[in-house]
């Protein structure tokens, strides 16, 4: 026999309650934010062409102007994060048998 689902009224209601409640005044406060008129880049042609400019130290006027500089140091801290984690993937692909490291992609055709 099946019953209907009962509202469980208690303090886990009132938690409920409050995070309807926040979410509500961020959703009122984010939709009638103003924002100003985007920056833009300036001269230069795009962000990529200005971290080139800059990843590769060549004199460029419009690089002046814009300063790319900040996306130029969030590119190396993610190029250095990513490799980390390339080689923390490659150190966990290992696999130990029998006391020695053997390599995940190592095949054994035709060894008996």
């Amino acid at each position: 026999m099946t019953r209907r689902p009962r509202l469980q009224v208690g303090a886990h209601l009132w938690r409920g309650l409050g995070a309807v409640a926040l979410f509500g005044v961020m959703a009122a406060v984010f939709l009638t934010a103003e924002f100003g008129d985007p920056a833009g880049l300036g001269a230069i042609e795009s962000v990529t062409a200005g971290i080139g400019y800059a990843l590769f130290d060549i004199p460029n006027e419009a690089l002046d102007a814009t300063g790319t500089e900040p996306f130029l140091v969030a590119f190396i801290v993610i190029a250095v994060v990513l490799d980390a984690a390339l080689e923390g993937a490659v150190l966990l692909a290992r696999r130990e048998e029998g006391g020695q490291i053997v390599e995940a992609l190592t095949t054994r055709g035709g060894e008996e």
